[in-house]
């Protein structure tokens, strides 16, 4: 039987991992995902994706709020439309796979996916075509794992600092509303994911603010490394726990 909520150090790890997570998202306006779920999912892979979704929409929305000015409103309806079209598709995949010992596989395997994404520094024109294609392969890979920031990353590689990362912590926010709604729809949102992220959420608006001061001075690329690092390396843990 699974535990409503995990021992009290389980949470006081995966709360740790929450408060990198939300704090490299505020920087750079993407890592929350790639921090966070491989870390949950080696500590309490029972309480994926939901928790990580769930906690995700409370930072991508504070992290918007925090820097709101900033974002270009005719780059969202496309990226949003291919952001709904990809959690369709996930929520399928997850309704399969969801409390398997497929999901670590999956995740870890995914996260690879993300650093090896952001490490290529590939980079697409800003458009509406390719805004709705970043937006559907960020809402599969989102919905599954709460890791969809590097295909928006890859198109918003050129554009200025402040404008990438407000207008992908939009993209992050509704996002996450969007994967939650398609997993409630497919079943694979319980109450322990609701408990868990409602103990794991208060340390997303104190990250926020305490980060505040720093956004306008640390650099996206001086945090990347560090993030990335311990996104691959807990993954990479992660799929050979799955494998042996």
């Amino acid at each position: 039987m699974i535990e409503l909520l995990p021992s009290p150090g389980v949470w006081a790890a995966c709360l740790i991992a929450v408060v990198v997570g939300t704090a490299v998202q505020r920087l750079a306006g993407q890592g929350f995902g790639m921090v966070a779920a491989p870390m949950l999912a080696l500590l309490a892979p029972d309480y994926l994706p939901g928790t990580v979704l769930l906690v995700g929409l409370c930072v991508g929305a504070g992290s918007f709020l925090s820097d709101r000015s900033a974002v270009v409103l005719r780059d969202l309806p496309p990226g949003f439309a291919g952001r709904a079209l990809g959690a369709g598709i996930a929520a399928w995949i997850a309704a399969r796979v969801v409390g398997t010992a497929a999901l670590p596989l999956v995740t870890g395997l995914l996260v690879w996916l993300a650093v090896g994404l952001t490490l290529l520094g590939l980079r697409l024109p800003l458009t509406g075509p390719t805004l709705f294609a970043a937006g559907t392969v960020a809402g599969v890979m989102g919905t599954l794992t709460g890791i969809g920031a590097p295909p928006m990353a890859i198109v918003y590689s050129d554009v200025e600092a402040r404008r990438s990362a407000a207008t992908q912590n939009v993209f992050f926010a509704f996002g996450m509303a969007v994967s939650i709604t398609a997993l409630l729809v497919a079943g694979v949102i319980g109450l322990r994911h609701l408990a868990f992220a409602a103990v794991l959420a208060p340390a997303v608006p104190v990250t926020l603010w305490a980060v505040r001061p720093f956004a306008a001075r640390v650099a996206k690329r001086s945090i990347r490394p560090w993030a990335l690092g311990l996104a691959g390396t807990a993954a990479g843990v992660l799929i050979v726990r799955s494998l042996i």
